[in-house]
């Protein structure tokens, strides 16, 4: 609803410019944005404790009276302390405050206060450094605590949130979720929830405000999604006549694992339904996704249709463009390979094999999207690794075509709740076997004391003809200089362990030329080792690199970890990691007994989620949607599925959200969107 939330948070009372700049760090650019910023936590008041019971390790609230003024102590230029003592009947205790004149001077003998903080010392002497003070009268309450950047601390925050709320008091009554479904799913009104969740009643208030709220935006969220979903459910026009699995099958060198072959079924029979398909198909690495994806290319192309197929690398582009070509060639299908790279002559004769449809299958890089790229009957499109293109640009290579088939492939194991939320406008295949004679990786934790047997070890099979990668989390020496730095570590190793060998340096600030020239000579053995940053976690094939060493390892989440891994064990050579860390912290040690333990993408991914949350895959808006700003994917998996099937209901009895009761919804899911630069859902 317009009006008061949409004004700047400059004008609001107390605010002005300066303080403005600083809340857009918090990305809150207005009164909406600000009564949305909503508390990470919560300071009871309400419970009071006395100072002989107070808990050592956790903040409390204590009830007393101060027994003198506090007096100063200067301990040092710029630094005084203030100290009295307190009693609550029972008991005495110390409380200092640090550098706080102005705070010092408000407390007077004989008067009672509330005292927020934690209580140090011992049974027979208590003591509080730094409380927070309020009156009894206005301070018994549950305060919020916001998260707080330079210049704003929480409780400024706090009393801008109250007069933003008193600004747009009449807009609280606005709730955009109907009635019927407050009272079906026992939701409290918008109203008591936004005031609860920053000012809560008591503890009871907080769980009912809560709960509204995580509905509302997972609700929100998957409105959108099942739209953009929606877009594909327009009627098949590519009619796939023949199913070609059985003929495909007679091409393969080798046997499809049942999960290979459930998901090209799935796939086929997508394509033949009443919709276009709109699939995921998700597995580990090495699980056989590309083989999946040439099953349902060969069945569109032997229908008379073009498929095309976009990868985010050149070399993986080209890697693809051969395999496939050796493989769907022999029956027939003609493979172009369509990159930046190619000459003005070639890019004319692909762009003008294309249009006349005497390529079946294109296989290239973003070229794809660019102009003048038209196809002659496109009807299948393949990208491979999701999380590097949007929904935008997957939409953008869908468009060369009458309504497509979309068919995408990750080898990024995502837990399934996860996958509800980041893939919610896709069915899902998941690929959860591996094809047979593939060997897991054997993977070591080990110390940086032991970093040059783990350097011999490399040196024993590279004089046996293989490979390595040695990973560094970082690109070259900054503040950070505790973590080995690739540009730094690549010149220590050919000038010292390393002298003599052929060795080959790849990170993301390289120009992309540079990094294919790199990752080119690493494919035809004309380097041995490989040192990089993260930017092999998605990459090509190169069978013969069997052993990775990971510098820092603790740096790296769970699941990049395990994608890094994926580089390795690609081949028939046994395959090797080598985590090497020295960190101490139970959190860190944790993850790599993990990554040692097993090999299962989707266990290590379950892992990392209950370890760090959604954070590592959902945080840095690779997958081009919007953060969550309440709910959380650890804890909220229930709700999550309930907003679904309400979702799943409303676009049913009402597709286009035009009812007047959706009013709200409507202009929630455009809102949510626009935020994230996907277009088009009304």
């Amino acid at each position: 609803m317009a009006g008061k939330s949409e004004m700047p948070l400059r004008y609001l009372k107390g605010v002005g410019e300066r303080r403005a700049e600083q809340f857009a760090r918090l990305e809150i650019a207005t009164l909406g944005d600000l009564i949305e910023f909503y508390p990470r936590g919560y300071e009871d008041w309400t419970s009071i404790v006395s100072i002989q019971e107070a808990p050592f390790d956790r903040p409390c609230c204590i009830k007393a009276v101060a027994l003198g003024e506090p007096v100063a102590h200067h301990v040092r230029k710029g630094l005084t302390l203030y100290k009295f003592s307190v009693s609550d009947g029972s008991s005495i205790m110390r409380v200092t405050i640090f550098n706080n004149k102005y705070a010092a001077a408000k407390i007077k003998a004989g008067k009672e206060y509330l005292f927020f903080g934690q209580v140090g010392g011992n049974f027979t002497s208590r003591e509080m450094a730094s409380p927070l003070i309020e009156q009894p009268e206005s301070g018994q309450r549950i305060r919020p605590i916001y998260r707080q950047t330079e210049g704003l601390n929480t409780r400024y925050i706090e009393i801008c949130v109250s007069r933003a709320l008193e600004a747009i008091d009449k807009e609280l009554d606005y709730d955009p979720l109907p009635a019927e479904m407050r009272q079906k799913y026992g939701l409290c009104t918008r109203r008591f929830a936004i005031e609860n969740i920053h000012f809560p009643q008591n503890s009871n208030a907080i769980s009912i405000a809560r709960k509204r709220l995580v509905f509302e935006e997972l609700l929100i969220l998957q409105l959108g999604l099942l739209k953009i979903k929606s877009r594909s459910r327009s009627a098949n026009t590519v009619l796939i006549a023949e199913d070609y699995t059985e003929d495909f099958i007679c091409l393969l060198p080798f046997r499809l694992t049942e999960a290979q072959s459930r998901a090209l079924s799935e796939c086929i029979g997508d394509m033949r339904g009443k919709h276009p398909m709109n699939r995921l198909v998700q597995g580990d690495v090495g699980s056989g996704k590309t083989a999946v994806a040439a099953g349902a290319a060969y069945t569109v192309i032997k229908n008379g249709y073009q498929a095309a197929l976009m990868a985010p690398t050149e070399i993986l582009a080209e890697q693809h463009a051969a395999s496939l070509s050796a493989l769907l060639g022999k029956g027939g299908a003609r493979i172009g390979l369509l990159t930046a790279s190619l000459t003005a002559a070639q890019r004319r004769k692909i762009l003008a094999a294309l249009s006349s449809g005497e390529i079946d299958l294109a296989v290239g890089t973003h070229a794809l999207l660019s102009e003048g790229v038209e196809f002659h009957r496109l009807g299948l499109v393949i990208t491979d690794e999701q999380h590097r293109f949007g929904v935008a640009q997957r939409a953008k290579l869908a468009a060369k075509g009458a309504n497509p088939h979309i068919l995408v492939m990750s080898a990024t194991p995502i837990p399934r709740s996860l996958a509800l939320i980041i893939y919610g406008d896709l069915d899902i295949s998941i690929l959860d076997q591996l094809p047979p004679g593939r060997t897991p990786v054997a993977t070591y934790a080990i110390g940086s004391d032991k970093r040059e047997r783990a350097f011999n070890y490399i040196k024993k099979h590279i004089a046996e003809g293989r490979q390595a990668y040695i990973v560094c989390p970082l690109v070259e020496n900054g503040e950070e200089s505790d973590l080995a730095s690739a540009t730094e570590y690549m010149k220590k190793l050919s000038e010292g362990p390393f002298s003599g060998y052929k060795l080959g340096l790849l990170h993301g600030r390289m120009k992309s030329s540079e990094k294919e020239k790199v990752m080119s000579m690493f494919v035809k053995n004309e380097i041995s080792v490989l040192v990089s940053t993260t930017v092999i976690e998605v990459g090509v094939d190169v069978p013969n690199a069997a052993i990775m060493v990971i510098e820092n390892a603790e740096r790296f989440g769970l699941a990049q970890l395990h994608q890094l891994r994926g580089r390795v064990g690609r081949g028939r050579h046994k395959s090797t990691c080598i985590l090497i860390s020295d960190a101490q912290n139970e959190e860190a040690v944790t993850r790599l007994k993990v990554l040692c333990s097993t090999n299962d993408g989707f266990k290590i991914a379950d892992e990392d989620l209950k370890l760090r949350g959604p954070g590592d895959f959902f945080g840095n808006r690779q997958h081009g949607l919007p953060d969550l700003k309440i709910a959380d994917l650890k804890t909220d998996m229930s709700i999550l599925r309930t907003a679904q099937a309400a979702a799943r209901k409303v676009l049913a009895s009402d597709p286009d959200l035009k009812l007047p009761q959706h009013s709200g919804l409507s202009k929630k899911v455009a809102d949510l969107f626009e935020k994230v630069g996907e277009q088009g859902l009304n």
